[in-house]
């Protein structure tokens, strides 16, 4: 038996129907699966899914048997899980996960899981309980993760069989689970990548996987502390390693995700990348930005994307520079938690993770990134680490999100299909691309297709307190699309209260959610457009009609629409901090013609109601607009005052009269035009319209 195949099998699980019988020929066996910290099982969905309706009615409804015995689990976390619960048993898409909780398991060893993406093509050992033979046993084979197709990591070589579902996927080279096995095809398997956790945080309850993944981490520690508990990962990692190996040993790398886990857990994946962009600028180049975003949920995992750190430009090799890395994002982890979470932060243990960081640095770190460390938690010693609990975190400098979010809708292809991407936007420069779907999708079915990824990337570009604000690049017909009224999550029922949260709420009741013009945005700046922005950036506001017929008066329902012509000349003239007003649609008829009259005379504003209403209704509209406009005192004060009235409106007992769904257009032209791209059908037959 090899020396991981050791480590894996008493990590191993049954996953069978409760009850009382122990002989594995007696159970009814659904599959396999793994422990990941005590306690704490991880299978596939469709794995447990086998017990019908019982399982996703919680309870213990889950029989699990281990080296160490038999208990029974609940499920406790899973994803993806039946639409109805009394119903059918699913359709098992990806990710197929799910966490169970096994009571009087906490004995049970645990596998090592990797803390970051399977690196193509690796080595792998397949684990799990088989039925190929006939007889129930165990199975371990030889194969290798070939290559990763959306969300699945594909194998070849040994491929899953009949029973292994939810059993473990080992790295040959690092010693590290990175997947699950899920099933096979004609010529290839299936797993999950191990990855596919972070899509647990995101469903009701997630956030217990925080205390799940600092459980595995401490651990992982306490068995590498103690001699008397035989075998232990770490120690096969590091034979696995060999002499000479640079970088983030395993002893180094236990001890230090050990002082993680007693750490306040990252807010989101934002929190987590903009400490790595910060090390790898200081650490790899100043401009450093990668091309590929990830999607870390733990400070563990930041640590994952650095210490197989590599320098593009340096093809000598610099060793060392990984562990530079590592050592300078743990000494930001410390400060920031210590900043951020103050009253969270256990101090005196604090205390023992800047005196370990110290120690490691002064041992391993180049002098440069020593004395980087050594100001950090110099600066943090005497900010907090000094300072009486009861006494106030210092005031933190202004910061802002870490990314905002751009969504770009391109010109129709295919007859009525719209092209889409959704893009991160660093510091009003730098994009990384995220999601992008180049045949298209009908007008009805933008929403369906950008929920996930607009989710994704919310999460990535909010940091600490800051939410990402949405930047929409559309074509001036989508212009009335509800953007600021969708909502994340596939649930409408947002108001039920076992519902309301921030992935239920309209995107408007919570974050910045504005239009940009991708027409205009396709060219350089007029004077008109530049001046108009100046004018709205620095005086108070007021209000003007975007079309001459509907004054403020409200317009008459069979009014005659003014001429293009009339209406550039009328906008033109007005203010420069004037913005026109709307009551009514802008993404056809006279309003879309008023439109773009007034994009054309360089207005970066515009409010309008998008919604269908009684033209009795108007004067009420452009009265509340107007005085909108005048307590934002700015176009940056705008964001504030929208929100909060989206917010009165859709409560009926603060609505006092209010009306309308209002639509902002905010598009000032001091940013490099991120909607310009072309954006062109693939080289294939056109999509089924």
């Amino acid at each position: 038996m090899s020396a991981l195949e050791e480590m894996v099998r008493p990590s191993l699980a049954r996953i069978v129907a409760p009850g009382d019988g122990y002989a594995p020929d007696r159970e009814e066996y659904w599959g396999s699966g793994f422990f990941i910290a005590p306690g704490w099982l991880l299978t596939c969905a469709h794995v447990v899914g086998k017990g019908g309706a019982a399982v996703w009615r919680s309870g213990n409804a889950v029989g699990v048997t281990w080296q160490g015995g038999k208990t029974t689990g609940e499920v406790v976390l899973a994803k993806p899980r039946p639409e109805e619960p009394d119903g059918a048993r699913g359709s098992w898409r990806f990710p197929d996960i799910a966490l169970v909780r096994v009571r009087g398991a906490d004995d049970a060893p645990c596998v090592w899981l990797s803390d970051r993406e399977p690196t193509i093509p690796a080595p792998v050992s397949l684990h799990g309980w088989s039925r190929q033979t006939g007889d129930l046993g165990m199975r371990h084979g030889i194969g290798e993760a070939s290559a990763l197709d959306g969300k699945a990591l594909l194998l070849t070589g040994q491929t899953p069989v009949e029973g292994v579902s939810g059993g473990p996927v080992v790295d040959l080279r690092h010693g590290a689970v990175i997947g699950m096995n899920k099933g096979r095809g004609r010529h290839e398997g299936a797993a999950v990548p191990i990855t596919a956790l972070r899509e647990l945080y995101d469903v009701r309850g997630g956030e217990i996987l925080h205390t799940v993944m600092g459980e595995h981490d401490l651990h992982h520690l306490d068995r590498f502390n103690d001699p008397a508990a035989g075998a232990d990962w770490t120690r096969t990692q590091t034979r696995l390693r060999g002499p000479g190996a640079h970088g983030l040993a395993p002893v180094l790398r236990v001890r230090l995700y050990g002082h993680f886990a007693h750490l306040p857990p990252p807010g989101g994946p934002g929190e987590v990348m903009h400490l790595v962009h910060e090390v790898k600028s200081r650490v790899v180049q100043e401009d450093y930005r990668s091309p590929i975003e990830h999607d870390p949920r733990t400070w563990r995992e930041g640590a994952g994307l650095l210490h197989g750190l590599r320098d593009p430009g340096d093809h000598g090799g610099r060793p060392e520079l990984a562990l530079d890395a590592v050592l300078l994002y743990a000494a930001k982890v410390a400060r920031h938690t210590a900043l951020d979470h103050p009253a969270d932060v256990d101090r005196d243990r604090l205390r023992d993770f800047t005196a370990w960081i110290t120690e490691q640095a002064t041992l391993y770190a180049r002098q440069a990134i020593r004395e980087d460390i050594d100001a950090l938690l110099d600066r943090l010693s005497e900010e907090t680490l000094r300072t009486p609990a009861t006494v106030a975190a210092p005031a933190r400098t202004a910061s802002r999100a870490r990314a905002d979010v751009l969504v770009d809708v391109g010109e129709p292809v295919y007859g009525e299909r719209y092209p889409l991407s959704v893009k991160l936007l660093y510091d009003g420069q730098d994009v990384t691309p995220l999601y992008s779907n180049d045949h298209g999708v009908r007008r009805d079915e933008l929403h369906q297709y950008l929920r996930e990824p607009l989710a994704e990337a919310l999460r990535l570009g909010d940091r600490g307190e800051h939410l990402a604000a949405v930047e929409a690049f559309l074509p001036r017909r989508l212009f009335d699309v509800p953007l600021d009224d969708w909502r994340l999550s596939a649930d409408d029922a947002w108001d039920d209260a076992d519902l309301f949260d921030e992935q239920s709420m309209p995107l408007g009741l919570r974050r910045v959610v504005v239009i940009r013009d991708r027409r205009r945005n396709a060219r350089p700046a007029s004077p008109e457009w530049r001046r108009r922005w100046a004018g709205v950036a620095s005086r108070p506001l007021s209000a003007g009609p975007l079309r001459g017929e509907a004054t403020a008066q409200g317009h008459p329902e069979a009014g005659r629409p003014e001429g293009r012509m009339a209406a550039y000349g009328r906008l033109s003239g007005m203010d420069e901090a004037c913005v026109p007003v709307h009551c009514g649609p802008v993404g056809s008829g006279p309003g879309l013609d008023a439109m773009a009259a007034a994009l054309a005379a360089g207005h970066p504003l515009v409010l309008w109601r998008r919604d269908g209403h009684d033209h009795e209704e108007c004067r009420g509209f452009h009265s509340q607009a107007g005085q909108l406009l005048g307590l934002a005192g700015g176009a940056e004060g705008l964001h504030r005052q929208v929100r909060e009235l989206r917010i009165r409106v859709s409560d009926p007992d603060t609505a006092e009269g209010l009306v309308g769904d209002i639509a902002v257009l905010f598009d000032p032209p001091d940013r490099p035009p991120h909607g310009t791209e072309p954006m062109q059908p693939p080289l294939m037959a056109a999509p089924d319209t």
